[in-house]
């Protein structure tokens, strides 16, 4: 027989009892998290999102609340009525370890199925399993750690900007679709027949008519919708920091996200330091062949295309450039290693891998009979190798993204490298501003250079000439902030000019029906006087992972979606009725197969 709760009030959390509560009445509310039968004495450990305590039922002093606490089982919901005492011994793995509550009455609230998973801190479940059974599994320490963290941060991030005198201001989820990078989210318009609304990518528009509106700083702790394909560690919807400030300069910006971010890190008991500091994407990747890079280790990719004879290059199909690194310690590496270290750059697209071994005997390389022995010396000397490591270069013929393959390559290996040699120091926290993007990017697929970013970003000035006639050399005024190697935002300074807007637009080969059909409103706001204006959005669970530990956003997210998109615990999406989709006019095609490659 279940009881009710009534009036019975909870006096203490599980985890929050401690020694100076000693002789003191206490009601705690909360499921079983494990059961001790012996005999006359039976003990009951309560747990609760704070942490658990034991209780003790003594068949001989209170039969009654005894016999009962004997139908329990784990994850029944119960409430505990006692006196806290000092254990005889305690145990030291608990908060609440150095004292026990002696039960006098055992109120049963609901009983359990057996869980799928036992509610532990770690646990063997698959993750499928975990996330349709979301709401056991948020019971553990971890998720709950995890979550509490994250509302510390949003809450620290709320704090910061309210002291530097921003105003957040909710912008609309029910939106026109301004197809931009990945898909929208539409949703059909019952009222309107015929009609979508979509759901935003981002705020991007709203803020900057926020900012001709001269609300001057706006923000927002806020949800965006991406219909993205499928990506490891992506969510369909996510949360951001968003910003816009009007009469910014960059360093105003990077201030602001510096603060943002120094106090965020504090919360989880991290120390950084302001300013960070700043590199061009160019130099970038160049040296990192990443624009994101750890930077928590060193091994930087150096050119070593002067390296390789032009004989040699023939030989070994070079026709772009070779980018190389020294991989400190790795000389010993067995012929599969190599092999793998090959395999792995060919998956890449690499033209070839190259390597050279530095020992205190000499240098010996694979290529030694295609480049020579005195260009060997040259590669090893190129990326400063020193006696026990193992230069390691590859090649590649394409650009992707007007940038050399081979540097991008070579960046992929660095970064496996460093975590099979153990190289990256967890301890550290480097976080680094990019600046000077291209603006626009080839496209293999339109063959046209297109814009590398949303089409409101800033032009540098003294590049406003080059829009029409070398769009390829035009640099934004764009800028991404990077912490461990993981992006955690982009923004820029926008163009607040009509005239360029137009230019930007027209060099896009976006015709004036295009344009008043994605943007026709915003353009009019242009026309009324919009200041100088520039942002950011920073993503808040993105953060929250990595401040929290973690490696999959999944593990900061309440109620997150699988890499197909799936909620299992709600299983959607799902089918709707048939008279759901008449009222709204709608009707389901048979999917089309695409023909495989």
């Amino acid at each position: 027989m279940l009881d009710f709760l009534g009036n019975l009030k909870r006096t203490h959390y599980c985890g929050e009892l401690r020694a100076p509560d000693e002789g003191r009445d206490a009601v705690v509310m909360g499921w079983v998290h494990r059961r001790r039968d012996l005999g006359n004495l039976l003990f009951l450990d309560v747990r609760d999102r704070t942490g658990i305590v034991q209780a003790v039922f003594n068949k001989e002093t209170q039969p009654a609340a005894h016999a009962k606490a004997e139908q329990v089982r784990s994850e029944f919901v119960v409430a505990v009525e006692g006196k806290v005492v000092k254990r005889q011994k305690a145990n030291p793995e608990l908060a609440s370890g150095e004292i026990e509550l002696v039960a006098t009455k055992l109120h049963i609230l609901n009983n359990s199925k057996t869980p799928p998973f036992a509610i532990e801190e770690e646990i063997n479940a698959a993750e499928e399993t975990r996330l349709r059974f979301r709401y056991l599994d948020l019971r553990r320490p971890k998720p709950r750690r995890n979550l509490a963290l994250r509302h510390k941060i949003i809450l620290e991030m709320r704090k910061v900007m309210d002291e530097l005198g921003f105003i957040e201001v909710e912008t609309p989820m029910l939106t026109r679709s301004t197809p931009e990078g990945a898909r929208d989210y539409l949703v059909p318009s019952r009222i309107h027949h015929g009609q979508f609304y979509a759901l935003p990518q981002s705020p991007q528009i709203f803020k900057q008519i926020l900012m001709i509106a001269g609300l001057d700083r706006y923000f927002q702790i806020v949800k965006c919708f991406r219909d993205e394909d499928l990506r490891a560690d992506r969510q369909p919807e996510f949360t951001q920091l968003d910003l816009e400030m009007s009469f910014p300069r960059q360093e105003d910006i990077f201030h602001v996200i510096e603060t943002v971010m120094v106090r965020a890190c504090a919360v989880a008991g991290i120390k950084v330091a302001a300013p960070f500091p700043h590199m061009l994407y160019k130099d970038v990747i160049r040296k990192y062949g990443s624009d994101k890079p750890d930077l928590r280790f060193g091994m930087e990719l150096y050119e070593v295309t002067h390296c390789f004879p032009d004989e040699a290059k023939q030989k070994l199909q070079i026709e772009g450039s070779v980018f190389a690194l020294a991989a400190p310690g790795a000389a010993g590496y067995s012929r599969k290693q190599l092999d793998d270290l090959t395999e792995k750059a060919k998956a890449l697209k690499a033209r070839g891998a190259y390597f050279v071994k530095v020992t205190p005997e000499g240098l010996s390389s694979t290529i030694e009979k295609m480049i020579g022995a005195e260009n060997v010396h040259k590669l090893g000397e190129a990326c400063g190798a020193k006696p026990g490591d193992l230069v390691v270069g590859v090649s590649a013929k394409e650009q992707i993204k007007g940038t050399e393959a081979a540097a991008l390559i070579a960046g992929q290996l660095r970064l496996q490298l460093g975590e099979a040699l153990n190289l990256t120091d967890k301890s550290q926290w480097r976080f680094l501003w990019i600046t000077g993007f291209p603006l626009f990017e080839w496209s293999e697929t339109e063959k046209t250079w297109v814009s590398a970013q949303h089409p409101f970003t800033g032009i540098v000035d003294e590049d406003l000439d080059k829009l029409e006639s070398a769009p390829w050399e035009v640099r934004s005024k764009g800028y991404d902030l990077v912490l461990n190697g993981y992006e955690l935002g982009s923004g820029s300074i926008r163009i607040h000019r009509q005239d360029i807007q137009e230019r930007l637009f027209k060099a896009l080969g976006l015709s004036q029906e295009q344009l008043r059909r994605r943007f026709g409103f915003f353009l009019d706001a242009l026309t009324y006087g919009t200041p100088p204006h520039g942002g950011i959005a920073l993503g808040v669970d993105r953060i929250a992972m990595l401040l929290n530990g973690e490696k999959s956003i999944r593990e900061v997210i309440a109620f997150a979606k699988t890499t197909a998109a799936q909620d299992l615990m709600a299983d959607s999406p799902s089918e709707v009725d048939a008279a759901q989709l008449d009222e709204l006019g709608l009707a389901i095609k048979p999917e089309v197969k695409k023909p495989a490659e």
